[in-house]
């Protein structure tokens, strides 16, 4: 049995989420391949050779691989499918839009979103924004999933796995890339960070969201916001946090003026300690918070960051 794990990278850095992926990886049991598919991508591949428990890195290096194009990357992986038993990407927006393609052409049913192993054909996946947890089992040959990173502890990068080019696929030709708008910032990406400061429709407007920032700084904090802030214009839609916007599991989660949705807490519940900031005491937000202050937002923010 051997498993491919699919890279997430930018052509120069391996992505985080490579390394849960590579966690699950792990508990599937097997010997663990990472695919470095790009351009000039050679020290992601020194990267992801160093992952734990992972024993050779493949790299396709082309042109047609520079800007991760969805039908090209999908036929790389195909070439290489009927090698493997599994075939692993992480559940964000690259994966998301490349496995669905692979699981299609290899006529087989897809498993989405997994945070536990039960067995190497067996695995866990929540629904119902979730509030329940489905046991799935796949007979199909290959298994092609996705994980969702915030259920995998990330794997150390103390290896030495093998690297070794393969041949890449031409261009298929359905698609072209005609540009790219990066967000830039000084923070940390919020699907990474290690604390993360939201706030909700409770902000009141795009201005008063500005009273996050001094408390974001006090932590080195990402930004995040719920759907309501980011419907309502409060905040960009990079940073939505939810069952629609972005699964997130830092060691600390605040949130300020959020009641709590249950979509919104399927983006975050897996915090590792959760502070919500609310003036409502019957906020569902407090069913889930480690820590709760029932006070204006307004009042009791500039409050904590004077005590921190």
């Amino acid at each position: 049995m051997t498993i491919l794990v699919i890279a997430e990278h930018d052509n120069v850095h391996l992505k985080a989420a490579t390394l849960n992926v590579a966690a699950a990886a792990v508990q599937i049991g097997g010997e663990i391949h990472v695919l470095v598919a790009g351009f000039n991508a050679a020290g992601v591949a020194t990267e992801a050779a160093k992952i734990s428990g992972v024993s050779k890195v493949l790299v396709a290096d082309s042109t047609a691989l520079a800007d991760g194009l969805a039908e090209n990357v999908a036929e790389q992986v195909l070439a290489l499918a009927s090698s493997y038993s599994h075939i692993l990407f992480a559940a964000t927006a690259s994966g998301k839009n490349v496995s669905p393609r692979v699981a299609a052409r290899l006529d087989v049913a897809q498993i989405s979103e997994i945070q536990a192993v039960d067995s190497a054909d067996t695995f866990q996946r929540p629904i119902y924004a979730g509030n329940a947890i489905a046991t799935v089992q796949s007979t199909d040959a290959i298994k092609v999933i996705t994980v969702r990173t915030t259920g995998f502890d990330a794997l150390a990068q103390d290896g030495s796995a093998v690297v070794e080019s393969i041949e890449a696929v031409a261009a298929v030709g359905l698609s072209s890339f005609i540009g790219r708008e990066v967000a830039k910032s000084d923070r940390p990406e919020l699907a990474g960070a290690r604390v993360v400061v939201s706030g909700g429709r409770g902000m009141g407007s795009l201005e008063n969201f500005k009273i996050l920032d001094p408390l974001a700084d006090k932590f080195g904090a990402a930004l995040g916001a719920s759907r309501a802030a980011v419907d309502a214009g409060y905040a960009p839609n990079d940073w939505q946090v939810g069952q629609t916007g972005k699964i997130v599991a830092p060691q600390l989660y605040v949130a300020v003026g959020i009641s709590g949705a249950i979509q919104h807490l399927a983006g975050m519940k897996d915090s590792k300690v959760i502070v919500a900031v609310n003036k409502d005491a019957e906020a569902p937000i407090f069913g889930v918070s480690d820590y709760g202050l029932v006070a204006d937002l307004f009042t009791a923010v500039p409050e904590i960051v004077a005590a921190l």
